[in-house]
């Protein structure tokens, strides 16, 4: 994968991090609330601390964004990413099956699973000779 396409990819999933990491850190009684989780210091904390994680892997990701990505380079972010979003995908898979309401993250993390996946099997400096 030429590393534009890696900057965009990166670029993305930074992104999309990002906003749910700042979501669960910043206004997680909504989001609990929006779940119809029960709220309490404990439920407040957990959700604050997995927006702390998204967050954290958002900036990896952007600021991994112009690195040359893909094959033996930076290998750790991609299986990092492949990772979070192939046992993001499967896990929204196998409970979403029938649940509207999570059909959008199940296709957003499938989509992103396989370009990572693509990413880790591909050699970039393959493709620039």
């Amino acid at each position: 994968m030429k590393n534009m396409n890696t900057k965009v990819l990166m670029t993305l999933s930074a992104v999309i991090l990002g906003i749910i990491g700042f979501t669960l850190s910043f206004i997680p009684e909504e989001f609990i609330g929006y779940l119809k989780v029960e709220s309490n210091s404990i439920t407040i904390l957990l959700f604050q601390l997995l927006g702390s994680l998204y967050l954290g892997f958002g900036i990896l990701n952007w600021m991994a964004k112009g690195s040359i990505i893909g094959g033996i380079y930076n290998k750790p972010i991609v299986i990092g990413n492949l990772m979070h979003f192939g046992v993001g995908a499967i896990t929204f898979f196998k409970i979403g099956v029938g649940n509207e309401m999570i059909l959008f993250p199940t296709v957003i993390y499938t989509i992103l699973s396989l370009a990572f996946l693509f990413v880790f099997m591909k050699s970039p400096i393959k493709e620039a000779k």
